[in-house]
């Protein structure tokens, strides 16, 4: 019963959709059809005189003007490409089992097959239309009973009008799904989205999506600038058009697609309701993980030119981790003697791969291929390779800033290595003024607040107000290495676009889905006073890099995590106050005033 509702409500949605294309053609045929009257007029001798003849001319001027850019408008619509996902496309001769899956689910359902199966890095499922010929031709049906190509008025050989419109839709399914759910977990959780094609492939419905995707394709072509102003005006009047159509649609088109979600839902319900319930949850404990996963240990490394090749499986060791650590989470470890769901996959590891970079590609703006400055990295060579380097990274760019500013490598001239950077220096100057007036953390905090009381500037929430001078000097300097990249890294950053040869973005669009903000002056110098920690007790005190999976690079003291760093660090930048840290140090045997390592 609920199947029928959605399914009516939905249709009753698209005839509104489509009676608003109606309406648009009506309006645009209306000057044409009164010039059609009084040309008739004229020409029967009805409708004669000089005014008759005025108003001939007049409206037959306005209907050819009007039939124009009715013609214009609606080739834009329908030839324009609409927005398509940036997607890693999985080949049935590549994962055989995952389509006989998908296959046998929606037979289940009695709906049609997806056509094909695209995997996206993120923590979700959906359908997506790709039969727009901008898309490229739809996959090839394998049943010799199901094929179009010798169809009245089709090509011999190519895919016929018809076969276009009726493709059915493409599964997109979240990688991080197939690698953390077990097989009857992902059939669960495809199950609803599968029944989606149902739906899709009422002639109403598939005709009201084709009309709305061509109106928001056709207004993202009236935005594209740097046209001449001939082509300006005629983009802003196309874009008017688009817009007001768009608008008129928004209602319908929501609850046309609620109605399909609606009837699809209810369709799946008798398939594996009780594992969907269970699979729910993994949903929502494997987004968890992996944004965590990319925040907290991706992102660092795509910042040092290194991308992270196995981020699928990587979440499955972030969600281990998880478990063991979290007791709600008690249980989810012992699903992993089930089979994975990227077993399924006759190459996971290469489609992992394929996943990985793209992720890096939409959420941090990187390459779409390998180079010099932008190669993979495995996760036992991450401690090394990534946060290792990162550290002495940052730690030479402090030291960089130190010398900008003035400060004098080593207060003493007899130390062994006076013009080594050590871990005494940035003591030293950020603890300066709580030694020297004696008033403590509330004097610096006011001397800052005097500096930055504007509120502006990196530094502005930084108390101490060598901090906040430091804080900028950080910024300025990332702001330089970012503006000296090499010009080749830059090219192949925004120049190359495509996945699979097909262009799904421009250069000015990247990343599409950033993780985060621009780091403030006060987390810039928190991650390079904690980098030059980390150098000194690694040079000194026989630590090592270390991999968190859920809080990225970690610091590793006797083979165990140094967790109470950060506040240390924090005392000594907002405050001044260098006995936390220093304390810390002496306990740990970590010796400042010896001269690290640098890249």
């Amino acid at each position: 019963m609920g199947v029928e509702v959605g399914a009516h409500a939905a249709r009753s949605r698209a005839l509104a959709v489509l009676r608003i294309r109606s309406r648009a053609l009506a309006a645009a045929l209306l000057p044409a059809a009164v010039a059609v009257v009084l040309l008739v007029g004229g020409s029967t001798g009805h409708l004669v005189g000089q005014g008759w003849d005025v108003a001939r001319w007049t409206v037959s001027a306005v209907a050819v003007l009007v039939l124009l850019a009715a013609v214009g408008i609606g080739v834009v619509v329908a030839r324009a490409r609409p927005a398509m996902t940036p997607t890693v496309p999985v080949s049935e001769a590549s994962a055989p089992d995952l389509y006989r899956l998908v296959r046998d689910l929606a037979d289940r359902l009695d709906v049609p097959a997806p056509s094909a199966i695209a995997l996206t890095p993120d923590c979700d499922s959906w359908l997506e239309d790709r039969s727009h010929p901008a898309h490229g031709p739809p996959a090839r049906d394998d049943h010799p009973a199901r094929d179009h190509h010798d169809e009245p008025g089709g090509i011999r050989g190519l895919p016929s009008a018809r076969a276009r419109r009726t493709a059915a839709p493409v599964l997109v399914i979240g990688s991080p799904f197939l690698w953390w759910m077990r097989v009857g977990e992902l059939r669960a959780v495809l199950a609803p989205v599968v029944a989606g094609t149902g739906p899709s492939a009422h002639p109403d419905i598939a005709a009201a999506r084709r009309f709305v995707r061509g109106l928001d394709a056709a207004v993202a072509v009236a935005s594209i600038r740097a046209r001449c102003p001939l082509f300006r005006s005629v983009c802003a009047g196309l874009g008017w058009v688009a817009r007001l159509l768009l608008r008129s649609c928004r209602e319908h088109a929501t609850a046309m697609e609620r109605g399909v979600a609606t009837a699809a839902a209810e369709r799946a319900q008798a398939v594996d309701y009780g594992l969907r319930i269970v699979a729910q949850e993994q949903v929502g404990l494997a987004y968890a993980g992996w944004d965590r996963l990319l925040t907290r240990v991706a992102l660092p490394a795509w910042r040092m030119g290194r991308w992270p090749s196995r981020l699928d499986a990587g979440v499955v060791a972030a969600l281990t981790e998880l478990s063991r650590r979290d007791r709600l989470a008690e249980g989810f470890a012992s699903r992993l003697g089930e089979r994975p769901a990227c077993d399924l996959l006759e190459e996971p590891g290469a489609v992992d791969e394929a996943t990985s970079l793209l992720a890096a590609r939409l959420f941090h703006g990187g390459p779409a291929g390998r180079g010099p400055d932008w190669s993979p990295v495995g996760w036992q060579e991450y401690p090394d390779e990534v946060v290792d380097r990162k550290w002495r990274t940052d730690a030479a760019r402090l030291h960089r800033v130190l010398d900008a500013l003035g400060v004098r490598r080593s207060p003493d001239p007899l130390a062994p290595d006076p013009h080594g950077a050590t871990l005494a220096r940035v003591l030293d100057h950020l603890s300066a003024s709580h030694a020297v007036d004696g008033h403590g953390p509330a004097a610096t905090a006011e001397a800052g607040g005097r500096t930055g009381g504007d509120g502006e500037g990196e530094g502005a929430d930084l108390g101490n107000e060598r901090s906040a001078a430091l804080a900028e000097g950080l910024s300025a300097e990332l702001a330089r290495e970012e503006a000296a990249a090499p010009a080749e890294r830059k090219e192949l950053r925004g120049a190359v676009g495509q996945v699979a040869g097909t262009a799904l973005w421009d250069d000015g669009s990247l990343p599409l889905f950033p993780l985060q903000p621009p780091r403030t002056g006060r987390e810039l110098l928190t991650d390079h006073v904690t980098a030059m920690v980390c150098c000194a007790a690694m040079d000194t005190a026989g630590a090592a890099p270390g991999l968190d999976w859920l809080d990225g690079p970690s610091l590793l003291i006797n083979g165990e995590r140094a967790a109470d760093l950060t506040p240390k660090v924090l005392a000594l930048i907002e405050d001044g106050d260098p006995i936390p840290l220093r304390t810390w140090l002496v306990d740990l045997g970590i010796r400042p005033e010896k001269p690290i390592r640098l890249v």
